[in-house]
């Protein structure tokens, strides 16, 4: 790979060469990497997943190049998130959480926003620790999700957290977080990917100390190790967490809501579900 590489967000045209997935994962526009977030390798490119060198990639000879281009202010991406809020009418707002199966009110409390420059409906993602629009999602009627330039991954947070009481209940993005808001879980929150937003997930349960967490994962297997994995270590700083997965054959929490499930239906699940255990053991020097 160059210095400067261009990568592109997979789709139903160019899935992920490792794992074959049409989300979450990228490819370099060369064909000679990808990153991907389900399938572990030795380089982790931070949030975004591991990097995997592909296998059939032609190796470039010669100087590298480097461009060198002018610098440019961030975008405001508040101000952008807000002005995307305003041109969400009722109308259109009402008609999107139909096609989801959510509540408006729901897409309301997590800042959903009509990007009308794409078009495309925004989910802005939000620091649990200072309040602030980090990075805002795209996702188009038609066609991939994409970002807006220039942000940074974090969570998908509803605008207003009930009192510690209420489990947090960790989902796999934006609309899982809503659909389980919609069900009646106040404190709903969505991580970028199913291995993305750890450290602002520690964050978020260090600030709002909740009585517990129930982490979600999407029904297949990197999901499910994902969810695995931010349960330890979010057990370091709860005392109660839980890991939970729709019924079989139900591939995501927002499939369940759709076909029908409840709160009641979802708070059983959650009473059955394990209790993650820290286990702590101490060595002593020389054995």
């Amino acid at each position: 790979m160059t210095t400067e590489t261009k990568w592109l967000r997979v789709s139903r045209e160019l899935p992920c060469p490792v794992c074959e997935k049409t989300d979450w994962c990228l490819v370099a526009a060369d064909k000679t990497a990808c990153i991907c977030p389900r399938t572990e390798s030795a380089k982790r490119c931070g949030d975004a997943g591991f990097l995997h060198r592909l296998a059939n990639a032609p190796r470039p000879y010669g100087p590298r190049c480097v461009t060198l281009r002018p610098a440019t202010a961030p975008p405001d991406l508040s101000v952008l998130a807000a002005s995307y809020r305003e041109a969400a009418t009722p109308d259109r707002l009402a008609a999107f959480a139909a096609e989801l199966g959510a509540g408006p009110g729901s897409l309301i409390a997590f800042g959903v926003g009509w990007a009308a420059g794409y078009p495309a409906w925004a989910f802005p993602m939000t620091d649990p620790t200072t309040g602030t629009v980090t990075g805002i999602r795209l996702r188009p009627p038609v066609g991939r999700k994409f970002s807006v330039t220039g942000g940074k991954e974090s969570l998908f947070l509803p605008a207003v957290m009930s009192p510690a009481d209420e489990v947090l209940l960790v989902c796999e993005g934006a609309t899982d977080a809503i659909a389980a808001h919609t069900l009646g879980f106040p404190n709903a929150v969505g991580r970028p990917s199913c291995t993305g937003g750890t450290a602002h997930l520690v964050a978020a349960v260090r600030r709002h100390r909740p009585a517990g967490v129930v982490v979600v994962g999407d029904n297949d297997e990197p999901g499910m190790r994902g969810a695995e994995a931010l349960a330890s270590r979010l057990t370091l700083f709860c005392r109660d967490v839980r890991v939970i997965a729709p019924p079989v054959g139900v591939n995501d929490l927002r499939a369940w809501v759709a076909a029908g499930a409840t709160r009641p239906a979802l708070e059983h699940l959650i009473h059955a579900a394990a209790r993650r255990r820290l286990d702590l053991s101490l060595t002593t020097k020389g054995t």
